[in-house]
């Protein structure tokens, strides 16, 4: 397939932080997507939480599945706004290697167990802890840590990045993947964007994440179907499935729904994002950055899109069956944090050894609270819960 003009072309990535020889068969950004899928950390998405708990049934999508929908979004958008779907696709699969167990909950319990224990801790950031994984926590060649992704793939994996986090990376990494969260000019603080394909995975991550967790809400009987009648981005879908299909009920009328609203913000996307390229006339991938973003919904999309993520927000994230589990995750994490720095000799000696002190890139050091946290972050939720009930004797799950 051409590329349009403003697509990363891999024959002109700025490269690795390890230089490397091409491969004869695979362009780079088609090796930073296989390295990505053979990773330990890809393999351990499949038992971490997206909304439930993994023991809490078979069905419910966990990071991985999700990670999965939110590549095949993307590629599908990228072939018509004719952008690299390989990159896309290793964004995509990379985008979540730095969640802890048990999602957004273990997340905000290590935040806040490193800053409780150093006040000056940069806390925990997923984002930045996925960029972690894939340059320096994954151990799989002999001349270097982290898997030596190209820094387009690495760029789009550092979605978000506090200002304090940037300038650690800037540090260490002139104008590199956190370069645009800290540019500068005469004027002062320089927001720039990167590539469309990190725009695209980006979206295709809302995208994918309000459908699912539809399908999930409604599967676990926490959410109705009468209940989203109020949600303008899916009763519309659904009238359409019932005049289209007359006396269809139960699953096959949601799985119908959930497909008609995926396919009208897919094509929304791919005629609102043309329309947005088409005014801003990028020349290349670099006048890309130097623009809003230009892959985005139309305003009444938008406005819907966001309008379903408050209603998921008030009726799912924060149903009190949900906040319960969550409450009981949050606990395993700081118990865990509190053990290990207690008694660094309950994790494996491979994780002891990092206690020397030898800095590592894109972080502080190898500081003890840092490396308990790169170990729990790196946990299952089964073998985090697991490992919780060895070190308390009990457990907060039930069976």
């Amino acid at each position: 397939m051409t590329l349009a003009p403003y697509a990363c072309d891999p024959r002109t990535s700025r490269g690795r932080r390890f230089p490397e020889p091409a491969a004869p068969t695979r362009s780079d950004f088609q090796r930073d997507r296989d390295r990505i899928v053979h990773s330990t950390a890809f393999r351990r998405l499949v038992y971490k939480t997206q909304v439930f708990l993994n023991h809490e049934g078979d069905l419910f999508r966990t990071r991985l599945t999700h990670s999965l929908e939110v590549a095949q979004l993307g590629r599908s958008i990228a072939r018509t706004l004719k952008l690299n779907e390989d990159l896309v696709e290793a964004i995509a699969l990379a985008h979540d290697l730095g969640h802890t167990p048990f999602g957004h909950a273990g997340q905000d319990a290590l935040n806040n167990c490193l800053k409780t224990h150093n006040p000056e801790s940069a806390g925990f950031e997923h984002n930045l802890q996925s960029l972690r994984v894939v340059d320096s926590l994954e151990e799989r060649y002999p001349a270097y840590n982290g898997l030596n992704l190209t820094f387009e793939t690495r760029e789009g994996i550092l979605k978000h990045c506090s200002r304090r986090n940037a300038r650690h990376i800037e540090a260490r990494e002139p104008v590199g993947v956190a370069h645009r969260f800290v540019a500068q000019d005469s004027s002062g603080p320089r927001w720039q964007q990167p590539s469309l394909e990190a725009q695209l995975a980006n979206l295709a991550d809302e995208i994918a994440y309000n459908a699912h967790d539809i399908d999930d809400g409604v599967r676990s009987g926490l959410l109705g179907m009468d209940q989203l009648e109020d949600v303008a981005l899916f009763s519309q879908y659904r009238r359409e499935t019932e005049l289209a299909n007359p006396g269809l009920q139960g699953r096959r009328l949601l799985f119908e729904t959930i497909r008609r609203m995926l396919s009208a913000q897919v094509y929304n996307v791919i005629d609102a994002t043309l329309g947005a390229v088409r005014k801003a006339a990028p020349a290349n991938v670099d006048a890309v950055r130097e623009h809003p973003p230009l892959v985005c919904f139309d305003e009444e999309m938008a406005s819907r899109s966001a309008s379903l993520k408050r209603f998921l927000l008030q009726n799912l994230y924060r149903h009190p069956q949900v906040v319960e589990t969550t409450q009981a995750a949050k606990q395993v994490v700081r118990d865990l944090f509190e053990a290990y720095m207690a008694d660094p000799a309950q994790m494996p000696q491979a994780h002891i050894d990092r206690f020397d002190g030898i800095d590592m890139p894109h972080a502080a050091g190898a500081k003890p609270e840092r490396v308990v946290a790169d170990y729990i972050a790196g946990m299952t939720d089964r073998f985090a819960a697991k490992e919780h009930e060895r070190l308390m004797g009990r457990s907060v799950f039930p069976a």
